[in-house]
């Protein structure tokens, strides 16, 4: 009986450590860990624009991406209400995005969340601004990635709490402007994965003497191409790659076809930063050859 006992005992520790190291090795730095052969990525830009009835920063964009796109990562902005919402809104003024007028942050909460957003055609549409909550915890029921673009007016040590207080570090990448920025957010948790400008060698240098760990960042090279050796030197790291195709690069791939994208992912792409996040699905082949 004693040894029956001893050995359930042991079976159910293992079972434990298991499941331990299962939750150990499926976190976002592993998930963002460059390997030879793995997925090439799409981060749809502004969570999904250019697309009729589907505008920008919209919780409903995002859904329609990932019905199409799976492994879709969704680019937001995160701005700020006067009353201190966190919502999804790229400028700085209602007009453009929405039926509203005048500045985010000199809007309560209670009349923005009465507007109705506008597409990128200027038509106006049925959906209303989206919460940054509401877009965390969809992210965490459907498994979605999120890029976090916090705006100037906005603290980032302020949204990195948000995030931890609604458990969805997981499912979120912070974007920073500066090594600066880095390297306080990585001070408070250094779990956080953090997307870093490394556009050039002198950026990787800054980068390597950051004192944050390589497994904690993912690589933005810019919104143009930069010199494969950058891109080498990162994926020795095990640093993925993301280039902004978003404006120029889309436009030029608009104009003399879709095969460029597969071009750039030859030359050490892993990550697509784009407004055609359906068109570049399909150019792409599934995993780098």
């Amino acid at each position: 009986m004693k040894l029956t006992l001893i050995i359930l005992v042991s079976i159910l520790l293992g079972a434990c450590q298991f499941q331990s190291q299962k939750a150990v090795e499926n976190t976002l730095q592993t998930y963002f860990k460059y390997t030879e052969n793995r997925e090439i990525l799409i981060s749809a830009h502004r969570g999904g624009k250019g697309y009729a009835g589907y505008p920008e920063n919209c919780l409903e964009t995002m859904q329609y991406i990932k019905k199409h796109i799976p492994t879709a990562i969704f680019e937001i902005d995160v701005a700020k209400s006067k009353d201190g919402i966190l919502l999804l809104m790229h400028d700085y003024s209602l007009e453009r995005t929405t039926t509203g007028f005048g500045k985010v942050e000199q809007n309560n909460w209670d009349q923005m969340s009465q507007l109705k957003l506008k597409d990128d055609f200027d038509s106006i549409v049925d959906f209303k601004i989206s919460l940054f909550k509401d877009v965390l915890d969809w992210a965490k029921k459907e498994n979605a990635i999120l890029t976090v673009d916090i705006k100037r007016s906005v603290d980032p040590e302020m949204v990195l709490h948000f995030i931890e207080e609604n458990d969805a570090l997981q499912q979120s990448v912070i974007i920073t402007y500066s090594i600066e920025t880095a390297q306080k957010l990585y001070k408070l948790n250094p779990e956080v994965v953090l997307s870093v400008s490394i556009r050039n060698m002198e950026e990787f240098d800054r980068a390597a003497n950051s004192g944050i760990p390589w497994e904690n960042m993912v690589a933005f090279t810019g919104t143009m191409e930069s010199a494969p050796l950058l891109y080498a030197k990162l994926h020795q790291k095990g640093v993925m790659c993301m280039l902004g195709t978003l404006g120029n690069l889309d436009k030029k791939a608009a104009t003399k076809g879709d095969h460029l994208y597969r071009e750039w992912a030859k030359l050490g792409i892993d990550i697509f930063a784009t407004d055609r996040a359906l068109e570049v699905q399909k150019a792409l082949p599934i995993h780098h050859k």
